[in-house]
């Protein structure tokens, strides 16, 4: 997660540098001076926190040059300053943190800008989806409800939770399509961890269907769908 810091006191950048830290141990945090500084950067972080009275470009300015690039960033004023709350809404502020806030605060805010970023990420998942020819029509297909896929006489045949979609192409296309959520058992399969209902070594059952297991797949296979399972459950939480 990449997050950015703008303030003009560099005491107040490296008390919020340390207090993220804690939070976010594996986020990468960048720290700026000045509106000016962070614009000339390029850095679209995912999270930002701004002061708004800086010397140069203020921080109302600041966000709205950023916004124009960075719809998605999570905006976090950090101000002295309460009376600019209505403005912060105009630049689609996420939260206005006014100083001095508590630990308790800031961890708050953060968890919350955190669990919005983990929902709008699944989301955009969840709207993924592929374009395959068959018969002559064009059919949309979204990856959220692919069972597996196979090839079978030079044809990609995907099982969804409705039908059976076949299409002349590689499965190898799809399977850099699908993601981290699938796993290739085979060199004729491609399976959706979602769907598994059990494996051994040799097949894995989906749930409308069987998948092979290639016998030096397995060992992988195994890990992935561990730490699928372990990503999925973090997500519950």
């Amino acid at each position: 997660m990449q997050i950015a810091i703008c303030d003009d006191e560099v005491s107040m950048v490296q008390i919020l540098e340390e207090k993220i830290k804690k939070l976010l141990p594996d986020a990468v945090i960048d720290k700026y001076l000045s509106g000016d500084e962070l614009i000339a950067s390029g850095s679209k972080p995912d999270i930002l926190f701004l002061d708004i009275q800086m010397p140069g470009m203020d921080g109302m300015e600041t966000a709205k040059m950023l916004r124009q690039d960075n719809e998605n960033m999570i905006l976090i004023f950090v101000t002295a300053a309460e009376e600019y709350v209505f403005q912060a809404f105009d630049v689609g502020a996420f939260h206005y943190l006014v100083k001095p806030f508590s630990d308790e605060k800031l961890k708050e805010v953060v968890t919350k800008a955190v669990h919005n970023i983990k929902r709008s990420s699944r989301l955009e998942k969840d709207e993924k989806y592929i374009m395959v020819q068959t018969a002559g029509s064009h059919i949309k297909i979204f990856l959220r409800d692919i069972v597996y896929a196979e090839v079978y006489n030079r044809k990609v045949i995907i099982h969804t939770r409705s039908t059976d979609i076949e299409y002349y192409g590689k499965l190898q296309e799809l399977s850099d399509m699908a993601g981290a959520d699938f796993f290739r058992t085979h060199r004729a399969y491609l399976v959706h961890f979602k769907y598994v209902e059990k494996y051994d070594a040799t097949c894995v059952t989906m749930k409308n269907g069987t998948a092979l297991i290639a016998k030096k797949n397995y060992p992988e296979f195994v890990r992935r769908y561990l730490k699928y399972n372990q990503r999925k459950g973090n997500e519950v939480r």
